[in-house]
């Protein structure tokens, strides 16, 4: 199938998500390797968002492929209530990756469902209600998970589930809770803590947040904050929820993203790159006192592809090859090389503002004047942001912009060559987006 036929009919018959079909630019692809993925056309393009932040061993890994398929001559299916060998050692993998007491799992097909059942298990084992949020946040797309987002993406899905709580971040859009990063979460867990107040602590089941904020900014806390806030939620009995769907499995330098914060969640969700999104496969990992009462206490809760013994198979590989490869401590090193050239693109490009990166996750936050104002106000767009999309993708490097900014998030197996391979496209097409700079 060619490239105009692919997209026709996946337009005409199918449906895309967060845009209008006859609106999307439809990127058609036909094969996929390491860190590039080609058009039918045979154009190749350089994956510098690991498709959504997913990819994270890079595209079609050998040794991944060559497990499933072998899994395919196993055990294909049986229902969640059974035992299977490669749902006891998946289970068993992440409790010894796991930092801390987490060591229970309940799977599903993905982040958002991951979440929606944390949510579950906080309001099971708690008997509370409430969930506070953030407003910078992206939780996934249910009815539930759409509430507990934060950003634009839920006002069309208003009103949905009750009972979700929304809290300004540690780093809003235009406010500062301080001068420095100590003051900032000194102010910011006062400012929380009246929120509970106002709200009655024993109405609060959990505080869900993306430890590191993905879409919606790229955004580590600031130092000391993951400490305060395990601590302020500690002393009124609330759990913390920890989304490590984007930020987890290496994305940070880190197996998890709360690590860095030296603590651990009650709960934590995970998936994308738990099989490198070769196969769809969410998890949720409960601390013991929380998995012990679900011994106890039914779990209301259940979806038919829980444990899918193809799905326990296909992670276990991908596991396997993170380990083997040392990808994750990779991640970290690349940091470095990532922070050098988006400090180069500063320093030729009066456009680009200020980036953010740590392990592999990282956003540039592009201006059109002197005065720092943003490319793009929230929830909008700019004439530059089209042109630097339409130049990119001329380059052939596959990216995602939002609002003035945009991602850098490539697959954890990257190099320096081909990490500067892609900041050289990046370079060329902010030297398009200067022309729109007003000084």
């Amino acid at each position: 199938m060619n490239s105009d036929e692919m997209v026709r009919l996946c337009r005409e018959h199918t449906m895309y998500t967060w845009g209008a079909g006859d609106a999307m630019d439809v990127v058609p692809v036909e094969r996929a390797e390491g860190v590039y993925f080609w058009t039918p056309d045979g154009k190749r393009f350089i994956d510098f968002n690991s498709q959504l932040m997913s990819v994270n061993i890079g595209h079609s890994h050998p040794k991944v492929v060559a497990r499933m398929k072998e899994l395919l001559d196993g055990l294909i299916f049986v229902h969640p209530g059974t035992a299977t060998e490669s749902r006891a050692l998946l289970g068993q993998r992440l409790a010894q990756i796991c930092p801390g007491d987490i060591n229970s799992f309940f799977f599903t097909l993905g982040g958002a469902e991951a979440n929606e059942n944390a949510v579950r298990a906080a309001r099971l084992f708690t008997g509370r209600q409430k969930i506070l949020s953030r407003y910078r946040s992206y939780h996934g797309g249910t009815n539930l998970t759409m509430q507990l987002t934060g950003d634009p993406r839920r006002w069309a899905n208003e009103p949905g589930s009750p009972g979700v709580v929304r809290v300004m971040d540690p780093w809003p859009l235009t406010y500062s809770w301080g001068d420095d990063e100590e003051a900032i979460t000194r102010q910011h867990l006062i400012y929380l803590e009246e929120v509970i107040q106002y709200e009655g602590p024993h109405t609060i089941a959990a505080m869900i947040i993306e430890t590191v904020v993905g879409t919606n900014g790229i955004l580590p806390p600031p130092q000391g904050w993951l400490k305060g806030l395990r601590a302020l939620l500690d002393k009124y009995g609330i759990l913390l929820i920890c989304d490590e769907v984007m930020c987890g499995f290496g994305r940070t330098g880190r197996w998890f993203a709360f690590e860095h914060g030296d603590i651990v969640p009650d709960i934590v969700t995970m998936a994308k790159g738990l099989t490198s999104s070769y196969l769809p496969l969410g998890a949720v990992g409960l601390r013991q006192p929380i998995a012990d009462h679900f011994r106890k206490s039914v779990f209301w809760g259940g979806l038919t592809y829980n444990s899918h013994p193809l799905l326990m198979g296909t992670a276990l590989a991908v596991l396997d090859v993170m380990a083997e490869e040392g990808i994750v401590a990779h991640a970290a090193e690349m940091e470095h090389v990532m922070r050098a050239e988006m400090q180069a693109l500063k320093d030729r490009h009066p456009t680009v503002k200020t980036f953010r990166a740590i392990g592999l996750f990282g956003m540039v936050d592009l201006q059109k004047d002197s005065k720092g104002t943003p490319m793009a106000p929230y929830n909008g767009s700019h004439p530059a942001m089209g042109a630097f999309s339409k130049r990119i993708k001329e380059r052939g490097l596959y990216t995602v912009t939002r609002y003035g900014s945009f991602h850098v998030n490539p697959p954890l197996t990257i190099t320096p060559a081909e990490l500067r391979e892609g900041f050289e496209i990046l370079d060329d097409a902010l030297g398009v987006v200067d022309g729109y700079f007003e000084g």
